[in-house]
């Protein structure tokens, strides 16, 4: 066992704060990491905050938007070596070996994925803890390589941020001249956007906020349009192939659904707090598809790493301290970042 620095939450209530972190000792397929940066995501506040059921297992150590250098490898580790740049998303282990898993999908694992933090590994007995802090062990089937060409504050949250964009937009076989809509220009949106884009489709942003407009067109969206105005929805309407939805916020399903073009599909990446209604004519009529889609498995993640690579596709990021992620979490809950902190896990050092 090694004791490291962390950040965790202690009780829903209280701000994080400094932790000591027992990580276990490198085996034989286990990599050790050093971890240079670490996005903040939603989840990592729902979690603190023990917003999703009362599952939170206190104390509690956030963070799985992680890229570090690799500091040591057990002997039987094959795919990677000391000083390479590496990356480990919201994955830290699976059990390999059901229908799932086999076909790379190891985020349905039927035996239950052990999350990066707040999750038990595949004994069901440890507890995970993430990347608030300075360095961890991970079994090397889910750690993953980086290029240097980028930034890489600018990598970390697309260890979540970007592969939850890009599943949807892989899976559903996005391509040029595909007509792609994006709803909610945030952390997940301005991925999507840059995504799609990238992949040669037309892509329109669609949000309630007019003074969008700017960044959208800047992140690589080729058209925006204001769902507020009734005559503007009316207009758009069978406009799309695909609509990725980002937003986590109560809204019609339906008056996006008639946004779709025949046999167009609409995927859900936001979680509204209550569910939603809709009538199944929205989808009847059209034969329209309403899904959802979670991250992508460990194939399709790095897969992503290597496309953002080609075409220089970072997150939009602000870098803080360890000590300013009480105001951060407060900053992102009222939508004040463009779009995603990241930690400098340099500063826990100090």
């Amino acid at each position: 066992m090694k004791t490291v620095k962390a950040y965790a939450a202690f009780e829903a209530e209280k701000p994080l704060g400094p932790y000591d972190l027992e990580r276990r000792s490198v085996g034989a397929k286990d990599v050790e990491i050093e971890i240079l940066y670490c996005g903040v995501c939603h989840s990592d506040i729902h979690t603190a905050r023990n917003e999703w059921g009362g599952s939170t297992m206190y104390p509690v150590v956030p963070g799985h938007e992680i890229v570090g250098k690799v500091t040591a490898v057990g002997q039987e580790v094959s795919k990677f070596k000391v000083g390479d740049t590496v990356g480990v998303g919201c994955m830290v282990d699976s059990c390999q070996k059901c229908q799932n898993c086999e076909a790379d999908l190891e985020q349905f694992c039927e035996n239950g994925m052990s999350g990066t933090y707040n999750s038990y590994l595949q004994d069901k007995k440890t507890i995970t803890y993430g990347g608030y802090s300075s360095s961890i062990v991970v079994t090397e089937n889910f750690v993953l390589s980086v290029s240097d060409k980028l930034p890489l504050e600018g990598v970390a949250p697309l260890l979540c941020a970007g592969i939850t964009t890009y599943s949807p937009l892989r899976h559903w076989n996005v391509k040029k001249g595909d007509k792609v809509a994006v709803v909610g220009l945030g952390g997940l949106g301005h991925m999507a956007v840059k995504l799609a884009s990238a992949m040669g489709a037309e892509v329109t942003m669609l949000s309630r906020s007019p003074e969008k407009a700017k960044d959208a067109d800047s992140l690589g969206a080729h058209h925006f349009e204001l769902t507020t105005d009734p005559k503007n929805m009316k207009r758009l309407k069978g406009s799309y192939d695909i609509i990725i939805d980002t937003v986590s916020a109560s809204h019609d399903y339906s008056a996006y659904l008639n946004l779709l073009r025949t046999d167009g599909v609409m995927v859900l990446l936001g979680v509204p707090p209550t569910p939603e209604q809709i009538h199944a004519t929205s989808l009847i009529f059209g034969r329209k598809s309403l899904a959802g889609s979670l991250i992508g498995g460990i194939k399709e993640t790095q897969e992503m790493l290597d496309f953002c690579a080609e075409h220089g596709i970072v997150s939009d990021v602000e870098v803080i301290p360890i000590e300013k992620i009480n105001e951060a979490y407060e900053r992102t809950i009222a939508g004040d970042v463009h779009y995603r902190f990241v930690i400098d896990m340099a500063s826990l050092k100090k």
